[in-house]
């Protein structure tokens, strides 16, 4: 079996859940790092739990109605809620610091659940399916919401969960979803599918992203300006401008920008006590003259507060502030 919707390394686990289609429990969970496609392999899972003319290894046919209606998004029987929008908040394209995305599942957001699941199902076998994505991004209230209809669910309901970081899920969600471990792609099978897609530097990507596939696709595909420009900025040590620095970084997202931040110190703290560079080879010059200079009890006290913002990256707080002190923390190493 070779789907062109799924990821190659996925094929084998597809063929698993082909085995059990008919008998799946009502709520899955699909954990597993970031970056290396679950949501695609949960939205090609449902295309076939939804698909009218299903082929003998579950493929979905991708003509009938059902499946157009959910390659167009409009599928009567499924829903997908992931964190909602702001409303009466457009975001400014000519500033990107003022974002209208939250970063959280409000609880109206699961109550409204409720009408989709009392509805009859649009096909005669009934089925209904609901995505939630990332399933990390619930606050208490709404994961306690969504726990009243998992501790109930309804007939013939299908509910799956996304996470890269299951820790944060409720220990009684949790109890009430089957765990499936995603694969994670061995080196060879992510270099081979970024050169097939023609990405340039994709060994360099793919070490960048920590081994995830999608990652190094994202970061190809958004031209590197920023990410590369950050790095820039970063090998200027303490002569960095904090506010120009923060207002670019803004732009990757709070989560990526830590991570960007979490890689160079890495560098910086490697350069210094190994002589080498895992991350940046072609700034390796710049690196061993940043730690010149380099208070390194600073550093590591730094690194420590990256890792307390990579955990309240999905927070919705004020982020360009945080950025801001993050860099003031970061020249002040120097």
């Amino acid at each position: 079996m070779n789907n062109k919707e799924i990821l190659p390394w996925q094929n084998d686990i597809f063929k698993k859940f082909t085995r059990i289609r008919h008998q799946l429990p009502h709520a899955i969970l699909l954990r597993g790092k970031k970056g290396i496609g679950k949501e695609v392999f949960a939205n090609y899972l449902i295309k076939s739990l939804l698909c009218e003319n299903v082929s003998s290894d579950s493929n979905p046919c991708n003509n009938c109605s059902s499946c157009h209606w959910f390659n167009l998004g409009q599928h009567p029987d499924f829903r997908h809620l992931m964190p909602e929008q702001e409303s009466g908040v457009e975001e400014d394209p000519k500033n990107k610091s003022k974002s209208s995305k939250k970063n959280q599942i409000s609880v109206n957001q699961i109550r409204e659940l409720s009408d989709f699941i009392e509805l009859s199902s649009h096909r005669s076998e009934g089925l209904k399916v609901i995505l939630i994505s990332p399933a990390d991004s619930l606050n208490v209230a709404s994961a306690n919401a969504l726990l009243k209809m998992l501790e109930e669910p309804p007939g013939k309901m299908v509910f799956i969960l996304i996470s890269d970081q299951p820790n944060k899920l409720l220990p009684t969600i949790l109890s009430r979803c089957q765990q499936i471990t995603m694969p994670m792609p061995a080196e060879s099978e992510s270099l081979r599918w970024l050169e097939e897609l023609n990405v340039k530097n994709y060994k360099a990507l793919l070490n960048y992203s920590g081994g995830s596939p999608l990652i190094a696709l994202s970061i190809a595909e958004s031209g590197l300006s920023d990410f590369n420009s950050i790095v820039q900025m970063l090998r200027m040590g303490n002569k960095l401008d904090i506010f120009d620095a923060s207002a670019l970084s803004i732009s990757l997202g709070m989560e990526s920008a830590v991570s960007v931040l979490q890689k160079w110190t890495y560098d910086l703290m490697s350069c210094k006590l190994a002589g080498s560079v895992r991350y940046h080879p072609d700034f390796e010059g710049d690196l061993k003259k940043l730690t010149f200079n380099m208070n390194l009890p600073l550093l590591l006290q730094y690194q420590r507060k990256l890792i307390d913002a990579k955990r309240a990256s999905s927070h919705p707080l004020n982020n360009e502030l945080q950025l801001e002190n993050l860099f003031l923390q970061y020249v002040q190493i120097f």
